[in-house]
């Protein structure tokens, strides 16, 4: 089962499940942030609280998607209270392009390696351990809160000082943490974690500034476990036209980590176990434009696509207008 949020007619909150591609309105359901806290509270699955609300009337999910009646698939009432963020060097094809990007004769390391492939080969070779036991930790970065979230369907915006806007298809983790402090995992969806890569090219010390950027993720949450292979595209569209296109993989079988491992490593902070805070959690990508030579302009529009995750994530960029910021005393 699918679950996405939207606008009804009225222009209120509602839900909807998506099984075998069919919409249906859950009834009395405004978010699934309310129906997670109800699933919560009584220690039941979100599965069983839905069908006790149980389902009203067939929805057409295109028209939804076309009238931009779209929301994100799960948000927090205070979005301070979400957390994006995600690990990367995480894919079996994703240290080629982090190394091209990063290779200078100023970051080799001991063994004539870059630090992006060290770190890609620690996954290698401790990022699946045994049920269980620890693995290595990966690369792991802040992306922003529920501020910096853009509905699927609306244009991401990138800051004027940014040098790049690019895309990165991306399977996120969506997750809750409970009363005790616990997280609990709602399932995962796509995610376009967009990124300045010609900052980030500059000096890899410069990820953390690539990584505050604005992001999208949906349209669908896919409750239930990963697929343990994840094959679907990635195109870049200007004039209605396709740009550039080309397939991501993700998944465990694709990846150099296990799932477990990258959650593990996240939640081990207690900051991110505070009760009722949301966590959307990208796992990495292999696949850039960026790595193909593409430079994204206004209008340009994102697709990512995987027919496990329901309909596709598509958003347009955008760039912000410059702004003067001015720090004023308060002495």
């Amino acid at each position: 089962m699918n679950l996405i949020q939207f606008q009804d007619d009225n222009g209120d909150r509602a839900v909807a499940a998506i099984e075998n591609g069919v919409a249906r309105l859950i009834k009395d359901a405004a978010s699934v942030y309310d129906l997670t806290l109800a699933a919560i509270d009584r220690n039941v699955t979100i599965g069983t609280i839905i069908a006790e609300k149980g389902l009203g009337a067939t929805l057409d999910r295109d028209a939804i998607v076309a009238e931009g009646r779209l929301l994100s698939p799960i948000d927090h009432p205070d979005p301070a209270h979400l957390y994006v963020t995600g690990t990367g060097l995480t894919h079996l094809g994703s240290a080629a392009t982090r190394n091209a990007m990063h290779k200078s004769a100023g970051t080799k390391t001991e063994e004539n390696l870059t630090d992006s492939m060290k770190m890609f080969r620690m996954g290698l070779e401790g990022g699946k351990p045994a049920p269980g036991q620890v693995g290595v930790q990966p690369e792991w970065f802040y992306k922003g809160n529920g501020y910096s979230v853009v509905p699927p369907g609306r244009p991401i915006p990138s800051p004027a000082f940014a040098k790049d806007a690019g895309e990165e298809p991306e399977i996120a983790g969506i997750y809750i943490i409970d009363q005790d402090g616990n997280p609990r995992r709602l399932g995962f969806a796509l995610a376009n974690e967009f990124s300045d890569h010609v900052t980030e090219r500059v000096n890899y010390l410069f990820l953390a500034h690539s990584k505050l950027r604005a992001c999208s993720f949906g349209p669908e949450l896919r409750l239930g476990d990963l697929p343990r292979h994840i094959e679907g595209m990635s195109r870049i569209l200007r004039g209605g036209k396709v740009l550039w296109e080309k397939p991501f993989l993700s998944g465990e079988d694709n990846m150099s980590h296990t799932i477990a491992n990258l959650e593990y490593h996240h939640f081990k902070y207690e900051l991110f176990r505070n009760p009722g805070d949301i966590h959307v959690h990208m796992f990495g990508t292999a696949t850039l434009s960026f790595a193909d030579g593409i430079k994204t302009e206004p209008g340009d529009v994102f697709e990512i696509a995987e027919t496990q995750f329901g309909a596709p994530l598509r958003n347009a960029v955008a760039w912000d207008e410059a702004e003067t910021i001015e720090i004023k005393p308060l002495y």
